[in-house]
This record gives structure tokens, C-alpha cells and sequence, in this order.
């Protein structure tokens, strides 16, 4: 396993630092459960819009251990809360969600005045990424 350098540091962000479809597994009661989400890549983290009464935050909240898969990228992670998506501490996020999500974010799916209207964040601790023929296992808690 690698630490994440700059060069794949580089390789995430322009595949995955933009609006990107990705599976994101939780568990419940030993049995996985994967949904899809709209997830923003920056700095070895994704970042996700939800809701703090779904079922997959109620399970994050008993077990923070994730998997999230990605065209041609799988990761375990640590999932964290950030609260609601206006809170004063998630405003530099909260810009960048918006700034990513342009196309869809406000079509009256999120109610940004719920306070249940979170942002998630993921913090990867490994993962594989696979480019071009090669195969990156890289540790997300070192980087170079």
C-alpha cells in the first residue's frame, strides 16, 4: 500500500472532484446495505447532501465503518456528520457541494432550512484506484 501522493491525489480530484456517482454501503444488524449518492471529492474525503433521519445516517450512527465504490475506485472510510448543511462551520464545504451539485441541487428535492439536511462526510482510509492498467492501493492516512 502507497501513501496518497501528490500525483494521486491529482488522478482522484480530476476523476472524482466533481459531482460523482458512487455507491456508499453502511450496516445493519451484520447485513450490508448500498445505496447510490451524489458524492464531491476533495483531499481524501467525500463529501455528501442527506438527510440525519435517513436510515443510512441512523446507521452510520451506530457504525461508522463504510465502503464506497466509484467507476474504477473502491475505499473503506470512516463516515462523519458535519450537521446541517447551513451551519456556520460548513459554509466552505457547503459552497463547494453547491458549486458541484449546480445542476440539480436546487430542484426542490433538499429543504436547506430542515436542520436535517446534512452534510456527510466520508474520510477514506484505503482504498484501490485503477488507472490505465495499473492498480493504486493507497493508504489515505499517509500522505506524502
Amino acid at each position: 500500500m502507497e501513501k496518497l501522493s501528490p500525483e494521486l491525489e491529482k488522478m482522484m480530484t480530476e476523476r472524482y472532484g466533481k459531482d460523482s456517482i458512487i455507491a456508499l454501503a453502511t450496516m445493519k444488524d451484520g447485513i450490508p446495505c448500498v445505496r447510490y449518492v451524489d458524492g464531491l471529492y476533495i483531499e481524501g474525503a467525500y463529501y455528501i447532501i442527506t438527510y440525519a433521519l435517513s436510515d443510512k445516517m441512523n446507521q452510520i450512527e451506530k457504525n461508522p465503518k463504510v465502503a464506497i465504490a466509484a467507476e474504477w475506485f473502491t475505499a473503506h472510510g470512516e463516515a462523519v456528520n458535519l450537521g446541517w448543511f447551513k451551519k456556520e462551520e460548513n459554509a466552505e464545504i457547503a459552497k463547494k457541494l453547491r458549486e458541484a451539485f449546480s445542476e440539480w441541487i436546487d430542484n426542490g428535492h433538499n429543504n436547506f432550512d430542515d436542520v436535517n439536511t446534512c452534510i456527510l462526510c466520508v474520510k477514506l482510509t484505503d482504498g484501490v484506484l485503477l488507472s490505465q492498467g495499473t492498480r493504486y492501493e493507497i493508504d489515505f492516512t499517509m500522505k506524502s
